[in-house]
């Protein structure tokens, strides 16, 4: 059984003051909760109700489990329908961000990401393409929100999510910077070569002035239909796949 002070404490993880604040998120399901227990993530606790079946979760480290009532979880848990285990998992600090960390490799820079469906899917898409890092503006949704957590479907535990002043990194960094605009070369002829940045905007006002300045290679995904826009998800999704296309000849 939870006592009072630990309910209100995995409640207010909601919030992003809260999880600032504690240094700690949650995870739902038994699928995602196993790989972030078998990741770089560091699990504090695990909460499963007593109907859980034990063999469902897989660990790779000593972990503290705690068994909960129904009731207990359906009061912590973001969802509406909760699954029947929740882990507390504690926010990691990963290392600064260097041309030498980035080198020899694509990332992919979010300028200003709005919404948290969009977030996980992006983390999710980076992951199945091989990307591991995912660099954020100061005002990207946070990818330890709980809608992030979910649409990543588990992809979190593998990718690392940074949270810079987008303009200064662009500034000093040596890498080649790719930027996803409507007015720029054909992304299909487009050569990548084997390292860069590639930033995509927000949903409605694309990427900021002050940062489309510092692009030095302007990228369109050619429209072909009547659609005005596509949905960043699926524009990152396209580009993750022409550069693993390009990368791997």
């Amino acid at each position: 059984m939870l006592s009072k002070s630990q309910i209100n404490l995995l409640k207010s993880l909601q919030h992003k003051k809260f999880r600032t604040e504690h240094g700690l998120f949650l995870v739902e399901g038994h699928k995602s909760v196993n790989e972030f227990a078998n990741s770089h993530y560091q699990i504090d606790t695990v909460f499963q109700t007593y109907t859980s079946d034990p063999k469902l979760l897989n660990l790779s480290q000593k972990i503290n489990i705690q068994q909960i009532s129904l009731n207990d979880l359906e009061k912590i848990s973001s969802l509406k329908t909760p699954q029947d285990i929740v882990a507390l998992v504690k926010i990691p600090d990963w290392p600064a961000l260097s041309n030498q960390s980035l080198g020899k490799k694509f990332s992919i820079v979010l300028d200003g990401i709005q919404d948290p469906g969009n977030l996980g899917t992006i983390i999710r898409t980076a992951d199945w393409f091989g990307f591991t890092d995912v660099i954020c503006s100061l005002d990207t949704a946070d990818a330890y929100n709980p809608k992030v957590v979910q649409a990543s479907m588990g992809s979190l535990s593998r990718i690392k999510v940074h949270y810079v002043d987008i303009e200064a990194f662009l500034k000093q960094t040596q890498l080649p910077i790719y930027g996803a605009l409507l007015n720029g070369s054909n992304i299909y002829s487009t050569q990548f070569g084997n390292e860069g940045l590639v930033i995509m905007g927000n949903e409605g006002n694309g990427i900021r002035p002050s940062v489309e300045r510092l692009i030095q290679k302007a990228i369109t995904i050619p429209k072909a239909g009547q659609a005005e826009s596509l949905n960043v998800g699926i524009a990152t999704a396209i580009f993750c796949s022409e550069i693993k296309r390009n990368t791997l000849k």
